[in-house]
């Protein structure tokens, strides 16, 4: 399979700053929400975050994004993506993904802009002098990017501390509560669980194989109730394979992907569904043009709740007459799955229009 393959002013004393701000960044333009999928880095790479150089997050980041995060633009009040944004989530920086503010600690200020009381626990934001316009504001900045977020005030609610959070929604990126296991915040939902607004996640793991793994993560990892996704080998001898020892074809390692699933969202059998409709489990050893042992369908199955339900989702589905062949997908225990080399994870994520065999049919 060779392949070329993220301070204290009072609000009536700063509103008629605020209106020239708006005037004078004329970069933003009014009227364009930012876009909220815009984050360039995943969480979990955060600790070896490395910021683009600016022409990059030109290309990444919207206009907007690009005019407050880097040159301390000001959005338009009440014309931004999430002054009036009421669902459970939290916020995260939009060029690093780095954990900002929760929805738990955000209140309307009636300023047009998002408002929070407090940061999330363990976030640092960075707070410095900001003096122009002739008169002194704390900037916040975040930590890890060094992007420009907004400023920092005194006349928030009383009973959360007095302090209000004034953040420009063009440098953030919401994650709702239902996302945010898979997105990589869990360590950030137990808030929202006290709060009755998410039950904690019921984690399961499957192991399957399928063919090349870039097609097959690229279609499981969007399933709802799918937390995490990893590519790797499994189902042969070889300890600690390489791509080009599973490549060799010697190894007995599948290329494979584990994946991590909410089990009170989504079941194993619905999982196994998915895997028997986004490739073709009846060439041996095969998936169209990638040909090899490490292509074949296979099913590890980790305990024996899991061999009984594979069992019968493959007997159900060579009764279905969606196939003209027999199925050839093994059914083996489980063995150790190794993870493959980082730039295969999440491939078709970091490679829009790279090579896949995989679709997912009805």
């Amino acid at each position: 399979m060779n392949r070329n393959r993220m301070s204290s002013i009072k609000i009536a004393g700063i509103a008629a700053v605020v209106l020239l701000a708006v005037g004078i960044v004329a970069m933003v333009r009014r009227g364009h929400v930012p876009r909220a999928e815009a984050s360039i880095f995943e969480p979990e790479a955060l600790k070896d975050f490395k910021k683009p150089e600016p022409a990059e997050l030109k290309k990444k980041l919207s206009s907007e994004q690009f005019a407050v995060t880097q040159k301390c633009g000001t959005e338009p009040a009440f014309n931004n993506a999430y002054w009036g944004n009421h669902k459970p989530g939290i916020y995260v920086d939009v060029v690093s993904g780095e954990p900002l503010f929760s929805s738990l600690d955000k209140f309307d200020s009636g300023t047009g802009w998002p408002s929070f009381t407090k940061p999330v626990q363990g976030t640092q934001i960075v707070e410095k002098n900001d003096t122009e316009f002739g008169m002194v504001r704390t900037e916040l900045r975040s930590k890890i990017a060094d992007s420009h977020l907004g400023h920092l005030f005194d006349d928030g609610p009383t009973d959360k501390g007095g302090m209000r959070y004034c953040i420009n929604s063009a440098s953030l990126k919401f994650i709702p509560v239902e996302e945010m296991d898979k997105s990589g915040y869990s360590q950030y939902l137990t808030p929202f669980v006290k709060a009755g607004l998410v039950k904690t996640p019921l984690h399961q793991t499957a192991i399957l194989a399928g063919g090349c793994f870039w097609g097959m993560e690229e279609i499981i990892r969007k399933i709802p109730g799918v937390l995490k996704t990893t590519v790797g080998y499994s189902g042969g001898t070889m300890p600690n394979p390489t791509y080009e020892d599973v490549c060799a074809g010697a190894t007995g390692h599948a290329e494979s992907i584990q994946v991590e699933f909410d089990s009170a969202q989504f079941s194993y059998e619905a999982l196994l569904d998915y895997f028997f409709r986004l490739h073709d489990p009846t060439t041996l050893n095969r998936q169209h043009n990638d040909v090899g042992t490490q292509y074949r369908s296979a099913i590890f199955y980790n305990n024996e709740e899991q061999k009984q339900t594979a069992e019968r989702v493959r007997a159900r589905w060579e009764k279905s007459g969606k196939f003209n062949r027999p199925i050839t997908t093994e059914i083996t225990q489980a063995g150790k799955f190794y993870p493959a080399e980082e730039y295969h994870q999440k491939y078709l994520v970091k490679n829009p229009g790279g090579y896949t065999c995989h679709v997912l049919r009805d």
